[in-house]
């Protein structure tokens, strides 16, 4: 009995047995190995990294005090950022919606509107905004519009996919009652679907909004106008106060607009 006691006593208790520790020691070995080799294949000019903190503060000099001459134009070129991005969840809800419906398996007319919807949906997120903003620049000029529909573009998808999923997770049991009635394909939408993704489709368009917001600021630097405009402008001409009063002002934009769809979202949902 002391024996069988003293060999239970030195039992030591782990978590992982001998062949899933060596499994992981090789799993962590290889995603070190991933990583030196993706560092090693991207060339980093290491001397300017260890130089980074002294550019920071260099930088940080040259930028301090902000210059608030501009304000004005500041102020209007931030209006501007709002405009494009309100605008462009605007024209965004009435792309996204129907797509949104035919992307959905359990609302979907066939399988070919299926796939449709959802090559569209996938195709919008596969691109960044920037890439958005540069082919409408180029199709449309620089300005407004290249903005704004930059942004409607990437929203699709994002929007678009959202509630399709919210649509998918809705009870059937209300669509089969409506169905069994003799009720049109419109009033099962308006009366069945309808109300129960109203919550989930207010909580995407304003998350999409703030997001929205915050992209619209950056796309003035390929010449989509908003804020971003200013901006380059001020880099290019090395400006640096002018770029610290722009940088205050965008986030203070941000954080306005952070409190704008907070209320928003205890308004609705």
């Amino acid at each position: 009995m002391v024996d069988r006691a003293g060999a239970l006593a030195d039992r030591v208790w782990r978590r992982y047995d001998r062949k899933q520790r060596m499994i992981r020691y090789a799993v962590l070995l290889a995603t070190v190995m991933v990583v030196y080799w993706a560092v090693r294949d991207i060339d980093i000019f290491w001397p300017w990294v260890w130089d980074a903190p002294n550019q920071i503060s260099s930088l940080g000099a040259r930028m301090w005090p902000p210059d608030p001459s501009r304000l004005a134009a500041i102020v209007n070129a931030l209006l501007e950022t709002v405009h494009i991005a309100t605008l462009a969840t605007a024209l965004t809800i009435f792309i996204a919606l129907p797509v949104s419906y035919i992307a959905a398996q359990n609302t979907t007319p066939n399988r070919a509107c299926l796939w449709l919807g959802r090559f569209i949906l996938v195709a919008s997120r596969s691109v960044n905004t920037i890439i958005w903003a540069l082919l409408f620049v180029a199709i449309f000029g620089p300005g407004v519009l290249a903005g704004i529909l930059a942004i409607m573009f990437r929203s699709v998808g994002f929007i678009g996919k959202l509630m399709g999923e919210a649509i998918e997770e809705i009870d059937r049991r209300p669509v089969e009652a409506m169905e069994a009635t003799g009720a049109s394909k419109a009033k099962v939408i308006a009366y069945a679907i309808v109300p129960q993704v109203m919550p989930a489709f207010f909580a995407i368009v304003i998350l999409r909004w703030d997001i929205n917001i915050r992209e619209s600021t950056v796309l003035g630097l390929v010449g989509a106008g908003g804020i971003g405009v200013i901006l380059q402008g001020a880099i290019d001409t090395f400006a640096w106060p002018t770029v610290a009063t722009i940088l205050i002002a965008i986030v203070v934009l941000v954080l306005i607009g952070e409190a704008v769809t907070g209320l928003l979202r205890g308004k609705v949902l």
